[in-house]
């Protein structure tokens, strides 16, 4: 069974996500300074997207 064509959003996902997959925290944290190498993966600090 399709899905009707009004329930797609128009271009794709337009909507910001506000929860970052673990490799996107680890460049953000390497942006801002927070992240060493040598770090661990597990356990990150809460981080939000940048603006």
């Amino acid at each position: 069974m399709s899905r009707h064509p009004s329930f797609k959003t128009p271009g794709g996902i337009a909507v910001r996500r506000n929860v970052l997959k673990r490799f996107e925290r680890v460049e953000l944290l390497r942006k801002r300074g927070q992240w060493k190498d040598g770090d661990r993966v597990v356990s990150l600090i809460k981080t939000k997207p940048e603006e």
